[in-house]
């Protein structure tokens, strides 16, 4: 239940700072941005250009935010592999010891 709350709140933050940047962008490749900055010389030329160089930006990001969440997928995987080994560890190690009392209590 956690899990899926965190997801649904992550996905809104991205989605509310994807609105915030584009509302800053104004229409990709069409020159200077709402936002102050030009964004280099190819995006402040606009047409064509722009907006293919625009786009390629766009694209290039998206794939580093694909590569980066798969990382992070990976890595949780790997914590929880991690964790379960220890949790089995540990229930070798509880079973060790109920043995022990086991055994001192039939000993008496």
């Amino acid at each position: 239940m956690s899990r899926i709350l965190l997801r649904a709140n992550l996905r809104r933050c991205v989605a509310s700072q994807i609105r915030m940047a584009s509302d800053q962008l104004g229409e990709l490749g069409k020159g200077a941005g709402k936002g102050g900055g030009g964004g280099g010389s190819v995006r402040e030329a606009g047409g064509t250009f722009g907006k293919r160089g625009a786009a390629e930006e766009e694209r290039y990001f998206r794939q580093k935010e694909k590569e980066q969440m798969e990382a992070l997928r990976k890595h949780h995987a790997e914590e929880i592999d991690h964790h379960k080994k220890e949790i089995e560890r540990l229930q070798k190690e509880i079973d060790r010891h109920k043995g022990k009392i086991r055994k001192l209590t039939h000993d008496d």
